[in-house]
């Protein structure tokens, strides 16, 4: 497969490929090109509504002359561990990275979070969030701060008492239970708004209906997570086991 950045030619044909609603593996077929290189693109340029071939390069473009005009050079990355393709990882991080800030998370968050769920470590601190990530302290501060308030990241101590920030299945569960209590807060809400706006109104029907679709999704997230949480640790507990 061909190295080396995308062209302005391709990234236009990847522009038509998604106005005719192409798979993206299908418009990496056409290209000669890893799913994974075009997933990239476009998530990181404005994502499939609004990816332009024009603009995405003209941002590429920028990015690379920024990494060209900055003064010192970055340390040197860590081995590959495990046999894993150093470049293949780095790829999987930046697709999942998009990905994150396609469903809304903050990109630095999503660096963060993406960071905590790759590692091999139980977890890491601060300053090695901040050496992974060539970033500052507060803009890993402010992205953990941001990820505990959604209970995604747990804080914790090691031997040697330092600050360490995990992900695990556990904040997984937590954090679908945290959904399924805002869901319920905001039927709640909605419910109220019927006594206000008199139950006889349009409006008021409309706020029924929205109470009650909220209802019975938080109720099935609840469900839901429980039978996970369930189904998955006595599977932990029987490979223990074995």
């Amino acid at each position: 497969m061909p190295g080396g950045r995308l062209t302005q030619q391709e990234r236009q044909q990847i522009a038509l490929g998604l106005a005719e609603n192409l798979a993206y593996a299908e418009i990496g077929r056409r290209l000669d090109r890893p799913t994974s290189t075009i997933t990239r693109e476009v998530m990181r340029n404005g994502g499939p509504t609004a990816y332009r071939a024009d603009l995405a390069h003209r941002a590429t473009e920028r990015r690379a002359h920024r990494r060209r005009q900055a003064a010192p050079p970055l340390p040197r990355t860590l081995p590959p561990v495990h046999g894993r393709d150093a470049e293949a990882v780095r790829e999987y991080e930046e697709m999942f990275t998009a990905l994150l800030m396609q469903s809304g998370l903050p990109r630095m968050t999503s660096r963060v979070l993406t960071c905590l769920l790759t590692t091999d470590a139980a977890g890491l601190t601060a300053a090695e969030l901040v050496r992974r990530l060539q970033v500052s302290p507060a803009s890993i501060s402010k992205a953990i701060a941001f990820l505990e308030g959604q209970d995604l990241v747990r804080r914790e101590r090691d031997e040697r008492r330092r600050e360490r920030y995990a992900v695990d299945d556990e904040l997984w569960y937590q954090s679908a239970i945290a959904s399924a209590r805002s869901n319920a807060q905001l039927a709640e809400t909605a419910r109220r708004g019927v006594g206000v706006l008199g139950p006889d109104t349009p409006a008021a029907a409309r706020l029924e209906n929205i109470a009650r679709f909220l209802d019975f999704v938080g109720e099935s997230i609840v469900r839901a997570a429980e039978q996970a949480r369930a189904v998955l640790t006595s599977k932990a507990e029987t490979t223990s086991e074995s």
